[in-house]
């Protein structure tokens, strides 16, 4: 057990002891009468397992947060700008120094290093053998510098742990003490347990709304530093994108967004009438059995990984397309308008697919969820169960459907492993959907990977695409929600 783990679960220990010690204290100021008591028991123990465990764990996951980057500011600042060549930075230069420090902790921990020598190996140690020995890869020799760096992440990292545990259980302490003092009888501890778990519920009902917010942030911020190396006309007014990592790359993110909704239009026209018209029959026509089970069938297509989805894509639906376009004189069409298994019908038939249940479930709850009495209504003025649905059913289900279609179009635009396999990497302006394409969160993806320069034009285009993509999903949220209200109007 890590010194965090051994943390938390003193932590945890010392509330549930401050739950058993305030409870028999209350009762026992009270004479063993819970009567006198103002709350029950069981509310005084939960004040003190409160008061002991909140404030104490909050504190360490702030510290957890918040002492990597201290530490990483800190030993940043002590490497040489030497040490730093052409095609690297600051930011590979540390990720080094954290492998080397992790390396002689795993050195430290399998007794291949005691504490001592590990926080005093000299620079002619060979330190990569040694960390290979114990099952540790570097991908280089290791500077002294980086040597150097890494002892003082270990020393600061294990310090600052120390210290950690003491603040939290001090914290911790004090906590059982005053909590446990002021078990009596006449505390109001029901009052003070429930305004705690309010304040828990808050916190909790915030985290999405913060997280939100920082995602954002972080985007911007990795954003406004691409537009000051790249210019916004270019990504945004360009018309090719080629990264060729020279710094005179094409960054246009135009075809990247053509290819997005290109496979996006043709997956939502594959899942959208599929979906809903399998909702219809679900919901109006099965009988109970079939309903128990075609729906379940139809919902684990949501839950196969996207990766198999890709392998379908690549593996049957791209080579039975190549037979019927792509073969020439040996085609069904005798034509040879596909040359090769990846564009972009194979990834939008398979993505529509994908997003079959995302409709169908949603809209089978919602259409469900309409009055019987509106039914009833209509096919009492003699409609047909037909009409009933089409004029009754469907335009008072409308905003959910409309919310089912979005989240399948979000998820679509969102989609990666699919066309990673299915529609190929060629970013270009076409409206042949048998030729490759690619998407945003595709190159996303790409010019991420690898150990790449992160201050460069084509790495910080990511967090620009990321940014646009966002803004995209945004404006498709608001035009749902104008379409629902102006809908909802027509038949509250």
């Amino acid at each position: 057990m890590g010194i965090t783990g051994f943390t938390i679960s003193a932590v945890i220990a010392l509330s549930i002891l401050g739950y058993i010690v305030a409870r028999a204290r209350a009762l026992a100021g009270a004479g063993g009468d819970r009567r006198a008591l103002h709350s029950l028991p069981t509310y005084y123990g939960t004040n003190a397992a409160m008061f002991t465990a909140v404030p104490a764990l909050g504190v360490l996951a702030i510290w957890l947060l918040a002492q990597p980057m201290m530490i990483d500011n800190r030993v940043s600042a002590m490497i040489p700008a030497s040490v730093i060549g052409d095609g690297s930075n600051i930011g590979l230069i540390m990720s080094d120094v954290r492998r080397v420090a992790d390396g002689l902790d795993v050195a430290v921990a399998q007794d291949a290093l005691t504490p001592q020598d590990a926080l005093s190996l000299s620079a002619d140690t060979d330190v990569r053998k040694m960390l290979a020995d114990v099952g540790v890869a570097l991908g280089s020799a290791v500077k002294p510098e980086v040597l150097a760096a890494a002892q003082t992440y270990r020393a600061s990292a294990q310090t600052g742990r120390l210290w950690m545990t003491t603040v939290v259980l001090v914290l911790a302490a004090i906590g059982f003490v005053f909590s446990v003092a002021m078990s009596k009888p006449d505390f109001r501890a029901r009052n003070t347990v429930e305004r705690g778990v309010l304040a828990l519920l808050m916190v909790a009902a915030s985290l999405a709304i913060l997280t939100t917010i920082g995602i954002v942030f972080s985007m911007l911020f990795e954003s406004i530093n691409f537009f000051r190396l790249h210019p916004w006309t270019d990504f945004f007014f360009g018309g090719s994108w080629a990264p060729n990592f020279r710094g005179d790359s094409d960054l246009s993110i135009l075809p990247l967004l053509w290819g997005t909704l290109y496979i996006s239009i043709i997956a939502l026209a594959v899942a959208v009438p599929i979906g809903l018209f399998a909702a219809i029959y679900l919901s109006e026509y099965a009988g109970p059995k079939v309903r128990a089970i075609a729906k379940p069938l139809l919902e684990i297509l949501a839950g196969i990984p996207t990766i198999v989805y890709g392998l379908f894509a690549l593996l049957t639906v791209g080579p039975a397309l190549v037979q019927i376009f792509g073969r020439g004189d040996e085609g069904l069409l005798g034509v040879e308008w596909m040359s090769g298994a990846t564009a972009v019908l194979t990834a939008g038939l398979v993505m529509g697919i994908m997003l079959i249940p995302f409709v169908s479930s949603l809209s089978d709850d919602i259409i469900n969820a309409v009055p019987q009495s509106m039914r009833d209504g209509s096919l009492g003025l003699g409609a047909t169960p037909s009409e009933t649905i089409r004029q009754v059913v469907l335009p008072a289900a409308l905003p959910g459907i409309v919310g089912a279609v979005l989240l399948a179009a979000s998820r679509a635009i969102g989609e990666t492993m699919i066309v990673v396999l299915g529609a190929g990497a060629i970013a270009k302006f076409s409206a042949n959907p048998l030729e490759a394409m690619t998407t945003i969160t595709t190159r996303i993806v790409s010019q991420l990977t690898g150990d790449t320069d992160f201050a460069s034009p084509e790495t910080l285009v990511a967090f620009a695409l990321g940014l646009t993509l966002f803004v995209l999903t945004l404006g498709l949220n608001v035009i749902a929600l104008y379409i629902v209200r102006t809908y909802r109007e027509q038949y509250d």
